[in-house]
């Protein structure tokens, strides 16, 4: 059966290409390009959220939101006992986080300062925004509600969580095929939000 040996090594090489393949690539037959495309690939940086105590909630939407608005990079919370790139803290003074992008493997920072908070600014938008500056993202201030890194520039009454298209864009291009696995140490400088 000559046939089914050809068959069988085929199915064994196809085996072989799918478990090459990157994650996500493996399933169902590959768009033109996207098998071997490094810029298809998605970074995951987790976090760990465990000494944020009050701010779950707000860091789960602003997690939710970089999410549903980026494609190249995604934010998943660590499992307990697991390294995270992404420490988020609970603190007295005002937000403040290390500024990226961090890469798989680096170590980058949030400190969700309760201090804006008592001053009147929505804690969703905070946690947002200081991931924001994890994701290699300045602050754009002053800056209107519609800018999610304008922070506490656009006033108390802006609850915007989203990041605009150009915020969306940067982040897309910091994280994108090659820019993602690179070795290139991210700016580090702590951010503080101060109104």
């Amino acid at each position: 059966m000559p046939h089914f040996s050809w068959l069988a090594a085929a199915g064994t090489a196809a085996a072989v290409t799918l478990m090459m393949a990157p994650a996500g690539h493996a399933a169902g037959a590959p768009s033109p390009g996207t098998a071997t495309d490094v810029s298809a690939a998605v970074t995951t940086l987790y976090y760990d959220s465990t000494r944020a105590g009050s701010w779950e909630a707000a860091i789960t939407a602003g997690v939710a939101s970089w999410n549903a608005n980026v494609k190249n990079v995604k934010l998943a919370k660590a499992q307990p006992g697991t390294r995270a790139e992404i420490q988020i803290v609970a603190t007295s003074g005002w937000p403040q986080a290390t500024l990226g992008p961090v890469r798989p493997g680096g170590q980058a920072r949030v400190e969700l300062g309760s201090q804006a908070v008592s001053d009147g600014h929505d804690k969703t938008r905070i946690a947002a925004h200081e991931i924001g500056h994890n994701l290699g993202l300045p602050d754009t201030k002053p800056g209107p509600c519609s800018q999610l890194m304008s922070g506490s520039s656009a006033g108390t009454s802006c609850k915007n969580s989203v990041p605009n298209a150009t915020e969306r864009s940067r982040v897309e291009s910091a994280y994108a095929g090659r820019a993602a696995a690179s070795l290139v140490p991210f700016d580090g400088r702590i951010l503080v939000d101060a109104g």
